[in-house]
């Protein structure tokens, strides 16, 4: 049995390897005993569960061991999506659980840690826990869970509705629904089905809206290369945007109305031009390593200042828990916002950029069109490559060293080392290498003028993993 450690998001396992019910009872331990030892909430806790195999049965035993253990309990009475727990945290004043692996392939499940802030405990906050976990040998015998219930130890609460009527005070619903327009929405099976329909109604075209805990025998992860479906259900039902939502709703993908894909940069860039210019809101720019430049132009032009933080949705958390931010986000597709939960939340996101598009009354490929035309065309492209873990590190090492002084024909003028290896390019273009902590990939990242520049700046420097000369020079 391997060993339970919190990733930058939780903690996540294979379900009936290591994610079992001894260790859920083992984590809920730990947090339990987190909470009472720092006082971190005298409102117990909130659980809520997606639709992954055996979700309800994981929360139902986790919420018997915090009530085992003395501490209030409040358990979602239906499927929830992460951002509707966040929501209820901050609600209720206690600590959010989620039972869910996000976007992890469908035989992991996880525990998330929510703050009674509404936000990602922070990684002192986990740190604590893993702590606590240490010094836990053996399960914790608890009674049924409907004993604890019936004793009113657990209550089940509807958090979903709740989070709903937060969306209908921040979000502009009446002007999305009397425009007339169509939303394509595609939940990918998970915890965001039926949400956006039950805020918008008829004008919404579901897919993929079942409970399937296989997500169709793939990872529920909003990427491009995963949403044909959505893009085919755009065109044929003359939809004006298409929105998708991860396994458990907190990151948000999306197409345009033509079924091009809009990239979580260029869905940031938008949030920030109409946020600051619309809305009038100020604050600071957050965004990851890995993250577009449009940004920071934007942020000359507005005259906000920015922030760069490693990558992982954490940094900008802590960023939001103690500054004046008007938006962060990764190009994962993990975004927030001034205004609402501290938080990720994917079905906020889409909504907010819908009512853009309609009280801007233009097109969403119109909207970016304009963000091109004022700061430059800014194109990404991405390839996470498996392979040998001894290549993955003298490929990294070679980075780090400087000796790759030249890509595609284009040299490189300044390195950044503050998460892997960014190379700054004469023509203002970068290239981004980072190597997995966890497993033997190597991230390669780019960002360019062109997409057919920025793929071809990434697959340049593909090429060079197997390179043996890369082995003598490390």
């Amino acid at each position: 049995m391997g060993t339970i450690k919190f990733g930058t998001d939780g903690w996540r396992a294979v379900i009936a390897n290591d994610y079992t019910f001894e260790n859920v009872n083992k984590v809920a331990q730990a947090t339990a005993k987190w909470i009472i030892n720092t006082g971190s909430s005298e409102n117990g806790v909130v659980i809520g569960y997606d639709t992954r195999f055996l979700s309800r049965e994981f929360a139902e035993h986790a919420a018997s061991v915090f009530a085992e253990m003395e501490l209030p309990v409040r358990i979602a009475s239906r499927i929830s999506a992460t951002p509707a727990v966040s929501w209820a945290a901050e609600h209720f004043d206690a600590v959010g659980i989620v039972i869910t692996a996000s976007h992890n392939p469908p035989e992991y499940n996880g525990f998330k840690i929510k703050a009674p802030y509404g936000g990602s405990a922070l990684p002192e906050q986990i740190a604590r826990v893993e702590e606590e976990l240490l010094k836990i040998t053996a399960s914790l015998p608890i009674r049924p869970f409907q004993n604890y219930l019936r004793a009113g130890m657990i209550r089940e609460i509807d958090f979903v509705s709740g989070y709903l009527d937060i969306l209908r005070e921040r979000i502009d619903l009446e002007a999305i629904r009397n425009s007339g327009i169509r939303v394509a929405h595609d939940p990918m099976f998970g915890a965001g089905s039926g949400l956006i329909r039950e805020l918008l109604g008829d004008d919404v075209i579901e897919i993929n809206g079942d409970r399937n805990p296989l997500f169709g025998g793939t990872a529920p992860e909003p990427i491009e290369e995963k949403l044909d479906k959505l893009a085919k259900t755009v065109i044929t039902n003359k939809c004006a945007i298409g929105l998708a939502n991860d396994g458990d709703a907190d990151r948000i993908g999306m197409v345009n109305e033509k079924g091009e894909f809009v990239s979580s940069h260029q869905i940031l860039s938008l949030l920030v031009k109409y946020l600051h210019i619309e809305k009038s809101l100020t604050g600071t720019i957050v965004k990851t390593f890995s993250t577009t430049d449009m940004l920071d132009k934007q942020a000359a032009a507005y005259g906000l200042p920015i922030v760069v933080t490693p990558i992982g949705f954490k940094y900008i958390a802590e960023k939001i828990m103690n500054g004046d931010i008007l938006a962060g986000g990764e190009e994962s597709g993990g975004l927030a916002v001034k205004g609402h939960l501290p938080e990720r939340d994917g079905i906020y996101i889409g909504l907010l950029i819908t009512e853009m598009m309609v009280k801007s009354g233009k097109k969403l490929s119109e909207l970016v069109q304009e963000l091109f035309d004022e700061f430059g065309p800014h194109q990404y492209y991405r390839n996470d490559i498996l392979t040998e873990e001894r290549k993955k590190n003298a490929m990294a090492s070679f980075c780090r060293s400087r000796r790759l002084k030249e890509i595609s024909g284009k040299k490189v003028v300044e390195w950044d080392h503050k998460d892997g290896v960014k190379h700054i390019l004469e023509n203002g273009s970068w290239l981004l290498v980072r190597e997995s902590g966890t497993e033997p990939v190597l991230r390669i990242y780019s960002e360019a003028s062109t997409r057919e520049e920025a793929q071809e700046l990434v697959e340049a420097v593909t090429a060079k993993v197997d390179d043996p000369s890369i082995f003598s020079a490390t």
